[in-house]
């Protein structure tokens, strides 16, 4: 069952203590843009399923990456995407965003997400792993 649309922005807007509901919005579809550009195949729709209708297509229909992206370089890219960003507020809003994905998606997805990213997206989604 997917979230509800109201209930992902308003955790991605807690999590990020933005002051309206517009910011929380335009942070998510550039992350979520981001991520889908570095996921494939059932994992990524599996979690499209479990994102409200609009963020689900925004993470089926990504621009393709020509190569994954390490954080470091997510967060870059996420700062360039986001009007008066830094590479600090980005990857606060990539926090707000992505631990909001992994809410929605739930541990075993999550695990799987992580699987097809380089290593380190764990911290970005709040999931830090046992090394």
């Amino acid at each position: 069952m997917p979230m509800r649309h109201e209930a992902f922005l308003a955790q991605v807007r807690e999590q990020g203590r933005y002051a309206t509901v517009q910011e929380a919005e335009r942070v998510a579809r550039v992350v979520l843009a981001l991520l889908g550009a570095h996921l494939v195949g059932t994992v990524r729709a599996e979690l499209a399923a479990r994102l409200p209708e609009a963020y689900a297509l925004i993470l089926l229909n990504p621009l393709q990456a020509a190569e994954p992206l390490s954080p470091e370089r997510f967060v870059r890219a996420t700062a360039a995407w986001i009007e008066g960003a830094t590479e600090k507020t980005a990857l606060w809003d990539i926090s707000a965003v992505l631990s909001t994905v992994a809410t929605a998606a739930g541990d075993a997805l999550t695990h799987e997400v992580l699987l097809q990213l380089p290593p380190g997206y764990d911290l970005l989604f709040g999931r830090p792993q046992s090394p």
